[in-house]
């Protein structure tokens, strides 16, 4: 799978899916790289095989080129179980969807969408993960 830090990301790929994972909701979102934006697309309130069937019906309804998985890790950078379950659910992503999978820092995501107020915070917090991807890209 690829990796955001060192991204080799095709030039044409230009639409994005991003995942907020968390294991009772995972927060969606979608974006461009041309406007290097992302807008919230709700969140899914859902474990196990319907959290992929969601997941799949936005990826028809989308058509993203790719998508992106925040994964947190603690303030120093160190791994946690939340991390490996964020790294387990990309690499479920890529195999379930045969779409490349970026991971993305997402360290403070969830606090900087409280802060700003957001009313769905786990979308909010998927729109900031894509928007940093998408600024790492030419």
């Amino acid at each position: 799978m690829p990796d955001a830090a060192h991204p080799a990301v095709p030039p044409h790929f230009q639409s994005f899916l991003a995942f907020d994972f968390g294991q009772k909701r995972t927060g969606v979102a979608s974006g461009n790289r041309l406007l290097k934006t992302a807008t919230p697309q709700g969140t899914i309130a859902a474990q196990g095989d319907a959290r992929f069937a969601q997941i799949e019906a936005r990826v028809r309804e989308w058509q993203p080129d790719a998508l992106v998985v925040g994964v947190p890790y603690h303030p120093d950078g160190a791994a946690h179980d939340n991390t490996r379950a964020a790294q387990r659910f990309a690499r479920q992503l890529h195999g379930r969807l045969r779409l490349p999978v970026y991971e993305v820092d997402e360290r403070y995501s969830t606090t900087e969408a409280l802060a700003a107020g957001a009313r769905d915070a786990d979308a909010a917090s998927a729109c900031i993960i894509l928007e940093q991807f998408l600024r790492t890209l030419p």
